[in-house]
């Protein structure tokens, strides 16, 4: 039984945070070439990735981006999601790197520690529309 290669691309996110949601509807127009793919934390396909990258399976205050068998996390996960989209989001990431990683990723978790307060918490796992769909690996 041969198995489906994994895409170059996946975010991991945090599958019942509305904020989290937002930002992969986000992402999506602004991917035009569907070179990210997506699965929620919580997925066992989320847990293998973790697994595979030696990170704790209990890492959902953080986005976890691998790109080209590299993991990225916190600030450096978005900035990196930031350079793959189309338009001038690669500029803003470029200047993001220009702050030191410590002052992003303090700002970064202030923003995870306060989300769900902000932006509340859905019951379930993002569902995907249709065309949506093939970006998922749920």
């Amino acid at each position: 039984m041969s198995r489906t290669p994994r895409p170059e691309t996946i975010l991991l996110f945090d599958g019942v945070c509305n904020f989290c949601h937002g930002a992969v509807r986000f992402i999506i127009p602004r991917d035009p070439q569907g070179r990210i793919h997506f699965a929620s934390l919580q997925s066992d396909t989320g847990k293998q990735c973790l697994k595979s990258y030696g990170l704790p399976a209990e890492a959902l205050s953080s986005v976890v981006l691998i790109d080209h068998g590299r993991a990225y996390l916190h600030s450096d996960a978005v900035l990196r999601t930031l350079r793959l989209l189309a338009g001038g989001w690669p500029l803003l990431s470029a200047a993001g790197r220009l702050v030191p990683r410590r002052l992003r990723d303090r700002l970064y978790r202030y923003i995870a520690r306060n989300r769900y307060r902000w932006f509340g918490q859905a019951d379930a796992c993002l569902m995907p529309t249709s065309e949506m769909r093939a970006r998922f690996l749920e």
